[in-house]
């Protein structure tokens, strides 16, 4: 009776041992489940998904939502800028060329690179004398005018990129919706059968597509109407500058 019961003891104590050496690698593994449940679901389907799976087509019109994006911001960046200082210009000319002596030396004071100086130096320039075929008068008017257009051309310069982007993105980005859905059919018709993981991945692509493209053409749109009406107020800038100066320069030739 005695040995039955060391027996059972020993039984006892073994499997005590047992658990006690097995509890640590369950709590780890329990803690290890919890943290990985706690921890959010990747998304197999966002952009992510799309460079991951190297489809050559997504990938492409991935790349020239890309471009277009960065192309609009740097434009309107750089147009900005050089609209500014146009108006910052125009700011002095009261105080740099109208207050000077002779119109020379209005010329030198304004900066080399100012768009009204290249205006002044035209206007200067004509009134030194016209051709046998034009007069005078008409000879400055001409001038000016062709150097008007010269630098609102310059201004020009690249707002058509953004004109090109907002209205051409979202098709670009439609290219990749159709392509998603293709792909989504395709895998229908290869598996016999419809089902949400053979649905979900190239849909969900193609709706990443189109977001894209608006998310590119949006901005474009937006940023050429606001630098097109920025540049209407610094070609009428140039326009009151032009026509100070042609009417001084004929008076002064009479």
């Amino acid at each position: 009776m005695n040995s039955k019961h060391l027996t059972i003891g020993a039984a006892i104590v073994t499997a005590l041992a047992v658990f006690a050496a097995v509890e640590p690698a369950m709590a780890q593994a329990a803690a290890a489940a919890a943290a990985d449940a706690a921890k959010p679901a990747e998304n197999p389907y966002g952009i992510q998904g799309i460079i991951a799976r190297h489809n050559p087509v997504q990938m492409g019109i991935l790349g020239v939502l890309l471009i277009m994006s960065a192309g609009t911001w740097y434009i309107a960046f750089m147009k900005y800028l050089e609209q500014a200082k146009i108006l910052n210009q125009a700011k002095t000319l009261d105080k740099k060329f109208w207050t000077s002596a002779t119109l020379s030396e209005g010329v030198d004071k304004l900066p080399k690179n100012s768009v009204f100086r290249a205006v002044a130096e035209a206007g200067l320039k004509a009134s030194q004398g016209g051709t046998t075929l034009v007069g005078l008068n008409d000879w400055i008017a001409m001038s000016l005018t062709r150097q008007l257009e010269d630098a609102n051309a310059r201004m020009q310069g690249g707002i058509s990129f953004l004109a090109s982007v907002g209205s051409t993105a979202p098709f670009v980005g439609l290219i990749g919706t159709v392509w998603g859905i293709l792909e989504a059919l395709i895998a229908i018709g290869v598996a016999g059968q419809m089902s949400i993981d053979k649905v979900a991945g190239p849909v969900g692509e193609s709706l990443i597509m189109t977001a894209l493209g608006l998310f590119a053409a949006v901005p474009a749109v937006l940023l050429y109407n606001y630098l097109v009406r920025r540049n209407k107020i610094v070609t009428e800038k140039l326009r009151a500058f032009a026509g100070d100066l042609q009417a001084y320069l004929i008076s002064k030739s009479k």
